[in-house]
């Protein structure tokens, strides 16, 4: 089923989403960002990516800056690069690649928003994408990524919560854990101390109960 022009979400949110809900919200419905060295060097390793010329390479094209876009799952972004293998005549291959400074997190975060381009390009061109990579700039090597039937489902499933979210316009509230501390909107979030305020409340109904 093709989504409405105006339910349309970037491929982007589906990792904020999958790193943490709330920082999805605060960036994609209440449009607070905080950039810190980390989100400055990644932005601008992007910017050197597709700042770059296309280009052939024997048997591989290799695209940068991609505009990207499923009408099924509701989502549009711009990819880092595409490399188009050839697997026969006139036959290519697509292979998409993002970008990430930072090394490879604990969640599925970067395999969700990379999967997510691979949908995009499969309904676009009507070819099955298998695989992708993951380019970590700390480590200067790629971790090739399988888009199988698992990843898939968590992607979808992605797309239908940050849809869900963001149409009903609801921040979750905070949940701190040790990731927080890296986020970029940390001092706005304030996981910390919202968390604390909110645990008072159910304590001041139990002391006025038992007056």
């Amino acid at each position: 089923m093709d989504r409405p022009e105006d339910e349309f979400i970037m491929i982007s949110s589906l990792a904020h989403y999958a790193y943490c809900p709330r920082r999805c919200a605060l960036i994609h419905i209440e449009q607070i960002w905080a950039e810190n060295y980390f989100t400055a060097d990644g932005r601008v390793m992007h910017e050197r990516v597709h700042s770059e010329d296309n280009e052939s390479r024997g048997s591989v094209r290799i695209s940068r800056g991609l505009p990207l876009r499923s009408s099924q799952l509701g989502l549009v972004g711009i990819a880092d690069v595409i490399e188009f293998h050839e697997i026969g005549p006139g036959n290519w291959q697509p292979f998409p690649i993002e970008y990430k400074r930072s090394l490879q997190k604990n969640n599925r975060s970067d395999a969700i928003q990379l999967c997510a381009q691979a949908i995009c390009l499969e309904e676009m061109l009507n070819t099955a994408v298998p695989q992708g990579a993951l380019f970590y700039g700390k480590m200067r090597r790629r971790t090739i990524i399988s888009f199988n039937d698992t990843l898939r489902q968590e992607t979808e499933i992605a797309a239908t919560m940050v849809r869900r979210m963001i149409l009903g316009g609801v921040t979750p509230k905070p949940e701190y854990s040790k990731q927080c501390e890296k986020c970029s909107i940390f001092g706005k979030c304030l996981p910390k101390t919202i968390q604390r305020k909110s645990s008072v409340i159910p304590y001041i109904r139990k002391m006025i109960d038992t007056e």
